[in-house]
């Protein structure tokens, strides 16, 4: 069969089948002459063949361009009949092959011979009718043809001049597609489709689609091009200005900007490292276009490491006499604390050079020891700067974050010490027990590089990268508890210890601190409210239960609103005068919230002891009661009580089953009876040895029935033997016996020692004993009877 057209003029006979040569990649359209790379084996021998007989070969694209050697399911059907106009072979062994389509063609079979496949096909003529609507169509994909390639601009000129001489509508169909950037699958679409008039229908749509994406991308590109090319003129500009003012001897912003810094640099008086560091950043900085991102971090850190203290100092005030006028203005007591800021004042005036203390002042809440610390500032005259440390668990939030992060800013310490605004301030660490650790780190163990005299004269902050002298920083922390301070960084520390205030120190603070503060801050003045010393007395009494004197300041404000509310509704003159006593002080406060003298108005009872306790706030009485029923023998034991107690519970029991022909109790009680131990107040968790003969005087006392003296008071570890071991908190447990009416407080011989910090007034109204066996203390609580 022969075909229109070329194939008819220069006679070209397709036979109906003839080799076949798979495409990636690749559809070929007909009329159109393009090169081809082939370097398969089985495709090299297929032109080989098709050189031999006519040259004509059948051109038909693979589906999946990844298969090296497709198989007839590979393919498809529809494909091009070819023309091999040239061939040449390449040094690698690759033929470049010139090929020009002739016609369409459908695969009715695909056979396999000497390695080569052959195709036996039938040729898909097209046929059409000149209407106006394939006119209109032709005029249409022509224009939006031309659009295309105004706007893609990657075409030759003559590939318009090419369209407009062609008068066929599958012709031109053909030539539009051939040139379009479209997918294999698409393009093979655009092949199968026979009817010239809905190929160009197709080429329509998929033309209106590439022209709306080649906007979009031509937007972009000119919104992209001229913002490079905005920075680029400014670039330009500037350059070209600072050039100019060179010449006329002038500076410009920039140069006037890096001159300023470097003056800053210089007398700054850093370290040479940190000179150094500095004098690079802004060598860069200079070098940096003003719109570049990088100058703006670069910036950010030259202002941070040029507006830290490196040499500024305050000047103490190193009167002794002074600095004692001033601590003892603010506070009342705290005598140890008050002596060690004199003391370093005297060595200070001695030493010209010394190293800061590192100072942690440990108490229960609301004892002073934040505002102790800015007394001391003030009696140094040293700036005061305080970093709380409560639920920090970042080391970042010590050590800062390097530079190279987004938003990185220095640690804590050096952002402290920029406000501070000199080297040597008091520096206040609150609640450093407060602090915990997860996977960002420890901020304890960064903190041992800031409290070590040894160390924090080269303080190293992951921001600066420089180090930072901190050696004439005295440092100051705080906290309620010593026992969650990791030792290593409590071992760098000089503890000092808070007691809890005593009757009369609340006393004298109310009447000196606490009321003309309150007074100003409610407007008020000692002629619209007195408060008796009868009043305040019973506040403290009746209405706080504390180690400091936080909830005391709290009931005197709470008198306060409601005498200012007063003094607002019915006049100043009217009202001139209120007097808080203790008769009327139920009136603004209510009815008394706690107990005073607790163990004196109460009987004395069979089986019930009372202790001594250490608590975060300072100390307590801790009431043991014991109850023996008829049983099996067991021990009870409620009251939230720790492993710890529970322990001494069983000692204590094991103790007195161990003297049981001396108490003259039944022989094997521990057998026919039940004893139940029980610690009131069951919500609080108990624990330690301390509660030890408490619990053994309350079992002996169920058992022998004789009542234990409500006046006495005790604390101390019982062994087996009977032994009373040493306990702590002694302090703490003496003056809440103090404050609870106790009239005799047993402690442990080996104690005495701490008798000392017992301030005078306590130990005059209260009988200490000193005790080392439990006979010693069950002659006393249970009397010689």
């Amino acid at each position: 069969m022969v075909i229109k057209d070329k194939q008819k003029e220069q006679g070209i006979a397709i036979k109906e089948e003839m080799p076949l040569l798979p495409l990636r990649d690749i559809v070929v359209f007909p009329y159109m002459v393009m090169p081809l790379f082939v370097g398969r084996e089985q495709s090299i021998k297929a032109l080989e063949e098709a050189t031999m007989e006519d040259r004509l070969i059948f051109l038909v694209s693979q589906k999946k361009a990844t298969i090296d050697n497709p198989t007839s399911k590979d393919l498809y059907t529809f494909g091009i009949v070819a023309e091999l106009l040239q061939l040449l072979k390449l040094p690698d062994g690759t033929i470049k092959v010139l090929v020009e389509g002739l016609a369409r063609a459908r695969a009715q079979k695909f056979s396999l011979r000497k390695g080569i496949y052959y195709a036996h096909i039938e040729i898909v003529e097209e046929e059409f009718l000149p209407t106006k609507e394939i006119t209109a169509l032709m005029r249409t994909v022509t224009g939006q043809f031309e659009d295309y390639v105004g706007l893609s601009k990657r075409f030759p000129p003559e590939t318009l001049s090419i369209i407009h001489n062609v008068e066929e509508p599958g012709r031109l169909a053909d030539i539009v597609a051939a040139h379009l950037n479209l997918k294999v699958e698409q393009k093979q679409n655009i092949l199968e489709i026979v009817n010239p008039a809905e190929r160009l229908e197709k080429l329509s749509g998929i033309l209106i689609s590439e022209i709306e994406i080649l906007e979009i991308e031509k937007k972009i590109h000119g919104r992209v091009r001229g913002q490079m090319e905005k920075a680029q003129k400014e670039y330009y500009l500037g350059e070209r200005m600072r050039a100019i003012q060179k010449e006329l001897g002038r500076r410009d912003d920039l140069t006037a900007e890096i001159e300023e810094l470097k003056g800053k640099i210089k007398t700054a008086g850093m370290s040479k490292e940190a000179e150094d560091k500095v004098n690079r950043e802004l060598e860069r900085l200079e070098r940096m276009p003003p719109m570049a991102a990088e100058t703006a971090v670069v910036r950010n850190y030259i202002d941070w490491i040029l507006a830290l203290p490196w040499k500024k100092k305050t000047r103490d005030k190193l009167n002794i006499n002074q600095a004692e006028k001033i601590l003892e203005e603010e506070h009342y007591g705290l005598t140890k604390v008050k002596e060690r800021a004199v003391e370093y004042l005297a060595v200070r005036k001695l030493v010209k050079k010394m190293k800061g203390p590192i100072l942690c002042f440990t108490g229960p809440p609301g004892t002073g020891k934040t505002s102790v610390a800015r007394s001391i500032a003030r009696a140094l005259g040293r700036e005061f700067v305080r970093l709380s440390l409560g639920g920090v668990r970042d080391e970042a939030e010590i050590r800062g974050h390097r530079m190279t992060y987004v938003a990185a800013l220095p640690g804590r310490i050096i952002q402290s010490m920029r406000k501070a605004g000199s080297k040597n301030p008091v520096f206040l660490l609150d609640e450093i027990d407060k602090m915990s650790t997860d996977f960002r780190g420890d901020p304890s163990a960064a903190l041992l590089e800031v409290l070590d005299p040894e160390q924090n004269s080269t303080f190293s902050d992951h921001y600066l990268e420089v180090p930072f002298d901190l050696s004439d920083v005295m440092f100051i922390t705080t906290a309620n508890m010593l026992y969650s301070i990791p030792p290593p960084l409590r071992d760098r520390m000089e503890v000092l210890d808070f007691p809890s205030y005593i009757e009369t120190e609340k006393l004298k603070i109310g009447e000196l601190f606490l009321i003309p503060k309150v007074l100003k801050n409610h407007g008020l003045t000692p002629t619209n409210l007195i408060f008796s010393k009868e009043a305040l007395l019973s506040i403290i009494r009746r209405y706080t239960r504390e180690a400091g004197v936080r909830n005391l300041e709290r009931e005197l404000s709470a008198i306060c609103r409601k005498v200012a509310k007063e003094v607002v509704s019915k006049g100043k003159r009217t009202v001139s005068r209120v007097k808080i006593t203790a008769g009327n002080l139920h009136c603004y406060l209510g009815p008394a919230r706690y107990r005073f003298g607790l163990a004196e108005t109460e009987k004395e009872t069979i089986g019930v002891a009372t202790g001594l306790a250490w608590t975060e706030a300072g100390g307590d009485i801790l009431t043991i009661e014991v109850v023996v029923m008829s049983g099996k023998g067991d021990l009870i034991l409620t009251g939230k009580l720790g492993d710890v107690m529970k322990e001494s519970a069983r000692a204590s029991l094991s103790y007195t089953r161990s003297k049981a022909s001396e108490l003259k109790l039944e022989a094997g009680f521990h057998r026919k009876k039940d004893i139940h131990i029980h610690v009131p107040e069951g919500a609080i968790p108990k624990d330690g040895p301390s509660a030890g003969i408490t619990m053994a005087t309350a079992i002996i006392s169920a058992l022998t029935n004789r009542p234990v003296n409500r006046e006495v008071a005790m604390t101390g570890e019982i062994t087996l033997q009977g032994r009373v071991l040493p306990v702590g908190g002694i302090k703490e447990k003496i003056l809440s016996a103090h404050r609870a009416g106790i009239k005799t407080v047993l402690i442990p011989e080996e104690n005495e020692k701490d008798l000392v910090d017992i301030p005078n007034d306590v130990k005059r109204k209260l009988t200490i004993t000193l005790i080392k066996h439990m006979d010693d203390v069950l002659k006393i609580a249970l009397g010689s009877n």
